[in-house]
């Protein structure tokens, strides 16, 4: 990392953004993902400048490949979530598909207990949950079988369509004069008397007032770069998506330890554990490809519901998530550098996309969350962590298997199979 003199010693030019010929932004965001682009179109909408960095295409990782869940009872920015989200096709002016509420089914009394979280957290805040028996639960959910032991009506959270929605964000920004370089990697940081100044990319230098950090699993890095330790690990996630079948009334349903949702379309699209742990150096290197384990997504998935395991698997989706060591996100102003603001939601970015975007907001512009205690999504919660904390948690990845690149490129991706995996 460059410090004192960074300009001069870099010998970078000043990078500029081809559409404006600008070669800076009060607020520079590195990540084209849901968060990044959320924060991106909060900062943009008062009239702030912002320019957003990706590295490759929005929403290439994780935030275009998951189970588009608003439901997320667990987090400080729960209620925040739940007041937007009906918001947002209006004050993004682009459509999410968002739908109201989940289904939540158990098919024995074990899930049963586990899923009762859910209602408890939303009894707290004032929200309604229903408990539904078997009979109910196979009158709102056609493709539930007798095997069900009985489900959850959450009359809150919801679905959306990641896809559109990551458009949505990346248009209403641009809407507000926000702006968006894709295909645009970050290479250094210039700091100069405890502040960054500016960032280094392959396509020049970029000065910024406040730089915000929120590149899913490259983002303790990014930080490491800067002096901030950010703890964190990477996984490949899977989903499957299956052909289309007749639309659901509420097409939020999940359980079995899966998450997911029936698109508009008719599809249903869903992933789950286990997830495999990668090193962070062959996240680039090594495609994303599906594998075996979208067969036990399939497997639990037609036992969740049976009366739809005729369906064909169609395509499959695989994408890099992270995790930090106890699983939630970190959304704080680290007290090294006066103007960075780090962003990393742990897996669960896109549904908490709406209150995480309006988080960092607060945090660059004002200092602090208006509407939310942050103080559990705060770096200070892993000062006394076990350096080998990765292997305490088995969270370590798999030995490398010696293949030919060409093979694991070649791996299963959208080969139609039945649900018992057997190809079809």
């Amino acid at each position: 990392m460059n410090t004192q003199n960074a300009m001069a010693q870099s010998g970078i030019d000043a990078g500029r953004d081809q559409n404006t010929g600008k070669t800076g932004a009060s607020v520079i965001i590195i990540g084209g993902g849901v968060t990044g682009l959320s924060a991106g179109w909060w900062l943009a909408r008062e009239g702030i400048d912002v320019l957003v960095l990706e590295a490759g295409q929005i929403g290439w990782g994780a935030s275009g490949r998951n189970g588009g869940g608003c439901s997320h009872h667990h987090s400080p920015l729960f209620m925040e979530e739940q007041r937007l989200w009906p918001l947002m096709d209006e004050l993004l002016g682009y459509p999410t598909e968002f739908r109201p509420n989940r289904i939540r089914l158990a098919l024995d009394e074990a899930q049963f207990e586990l899923y009762r979280r859910a209602l408890d957290n939303g009894v707290h805040h004032g929200l309604r949950s229903d408990i539904l028996d078997p009979k109910q639960v196979r009158e709102l959910v056609p493709f539930a079988g007798d095997n069900v032991y009985a489900g959850y009506f959450y009359h809150f959270g919801g679905h959306a369509n990641p896809h559109r929605t990551l458009q949505a964000y990346a248009w209403a920004m641009q809407d507000h004069g926000g702006r968006l370089m894709q295909q645009t990697s970050v290479q250094d940081f210039r700091v100069v008397g405890g502040r960054v100044v500016g960032v280094d990319t392959d396509r020049g230098h970029f000065s910024c007032d406040h730089l915000v950090i929120a590149a899913g699993p490259h983002t303790g890095e990014l930080c490491k770069r800067l002096g901030v330790d950010l703890p964190m690990v990477t996984a490949r996630a899977e989903m499957i998506v299956t052909e289309a079948l007749p639309l659901m009334s509420i097409g939020g349903v999940d359980g079995n330890g899966l998450y997911g949702r029936q698109t508009l379309r008719g599809n249903l699209a869903y992933g789950g554990g286990p997830h495999e742990w990668m090193d962070l150096a062959d996240v680039s290197r090594e495609r994303p490809h599906s594998t075996p384990l979208q067969t036990g997504i399939a497997s639990r998935l037609a036992a969740l519901l049976p009366k739809a395991a005729h369906a064909r698997v169609i395509r499959s989706w695989a994408g890099f998530i992270e995790n930090t060591p106890d699983g939630r996100p970190v959304i704080d102003r680290p007290a090294a550098l006066d103007n960075l603001t780090v962003a990393t939601l742990s897996s669960v970015g896109f549904g908490l996309s709406p209150a995480s975007g309006h988080a960092i907001r607060d945090l660059v512009v004002d200092g602090t969350c208006s509407f939310a205690d942050l103080s559990s999504l705060s770096l200070s919660r892993f000062a006394k962590l076990e350096p080998d904390w990765q292997r305490i948690q088995g969270w370590l990845p798999i030995a490398a298997n010696p293949v030919n690149p060409s093979t694991t490129a070649a791996a299963p991706h959208a080969v139609p199979t039945d649900w018992s995996g057997i190809p079809a």
